[in-house]
């Protein structure tokens, strides 16, 4: 995998809209600005949009073609150092007759986002460029109130710091707390949930070690068959991540998604599973009883070791999972790190 230089402060960065269009509507838009104040003030960092990205919903829905253009150009243009995705949504996958796979490997930057965005990760994975599900312009440089202090710190350790032993501990806070999306709410705070589960060890022992590979459980079933699909070789020795929208799909719909990635054979070849922590815990005992039953009985795989409860994607706050860099899932300690840069 070809990784991205690191940020550094003074750099540009740009936000695309992939997927719902939502940040260029009236009653939004002002996130925008709060998310370039952000990374400005705590990070020194410029944002600035792509041509579409401020268009609107409908604009942004009716122009898949023009989606992918800003995200095509932003990787060409020598001035932006990084890549954020606004939001997800639901029809990034709508952008692959536009994709041009040599512009990504020939332009190798940082990107951000979770959710829909998965796709756009699995695009960049194609091209053997190393991504990052991580924080996106809406929902986390923008969140209200202030930045949650654990993201900040993933973003500084991951894509300023270049940390090459860095372990992604497990935030002793949550919130399940959601403000409609209005200027009226822009200094409220999420009030703060303890966690007191950390990492749960669901099956294994010991430690395993393999390349980061996964997304959305939602969206691995969209794309899976399609040209961004990857084959079985590529999924060997990997540690796959999964973790739920806020759709919260039911138990049972969990349970299809993995045995389909059983009947391809993928279960049998990953080193581990990595799970996120289900969207204000619905579903969170229902899913880990799922987990346990396709991998340890269905798969006969109860030696494969899997750890619930992290902190990426739709659970808040976030940190950040870089895919095709070495981790290291340490089942007696509860541990998981990073055991190499993900950035040059």
């Amino acid at each position: 995998m070809i990784k991205p230089e690191r940020l550094k402060r003074g750099d540009k960065v740009a936000v695309v809209s992939l997927s719902w269009g939502g940040l260029g509507d009236k009653e939004i838009i002002h996130k925008y600005y709060l998310a370039k104040e952000r990374l400005k003030n705590i990070f020194g960092l410029e944002l600035i949009p792509t041509p579409n990205a401020l268009k609107g919903t409908e604009f942004i829905y009716n122009h898949p073609e023009l989606r992918a253009k800003d995200w095509m150009d932003a990787f060409r243009d020598p001035s932006i150092k990084a890549i954020f995705s606004a939001i997800g949504g639901d029809d990034t996958i709508r952008l692959l007759p536009f994709i041009d796979y040599d512009v990504i490997r020939n332009n190798p930057k940082i990107f951000s986002g979770f959710s829909d965005t998965t796709a756009n990760h699995f695009m960049m994975y194609k091209a053997g460029v190393t991504s990052f599900y991580g924080p996106c312009i809406l929902s986390d440089f923008a969140q209200y109130g202030s930045m949650f202090d654990y993201t900040v710190d993933a973003i500084n350790n991951v894509f300023f710091d270049a940390n090459p032993n860095f372990e992604i501990k497990k935030c002793d806070y949550w919130t399940n707390e959601h403000f409609e999306w209005c200027e009226e709410n822009i200094n409220k705070q999420k009030k703060r949930i303890p966690d007191n589960k950390g990492y749960e060890v669901l099956q294994g022992v010991g430690k395993a070690t393999g390349k980061l590979l996964g997304g959305c459980i939602e969206l691995l079933d969209m794309i899976n068959g399609t040209e961004i699909w990857p084959s079985l070789d590529e999924w060997k020795n990997k540690i796959l991540f999964i973790e739920t929208s806020e759709e919260k799909p039911t138990p049972q719909n969990v349970k299809y998604i993995l045995r389909t990635l059983q009947a391809q054979g993928i279960i049998n070849v990953i080193n581990g599973i990595i799970v996120g922590k289900p969207r204000g815990e619905i579903y969170y005992k229902d899913y880990k009883e799922v987990l346990k039953t396709v991998i340890g009985i269905e798969a006969h795989r109860p030696d494969l070791p899997i750890i619930y409860n992290a902190n990426f994607g739709h659970s808040e706050p976030i940190g950040i999972l870089p895919y095709g860099v070495n981790c290291e899932i340490d089942c007696d300690n509860k541990k998981i790190t990073l055991l190499e840069s993900a950035v040059l």
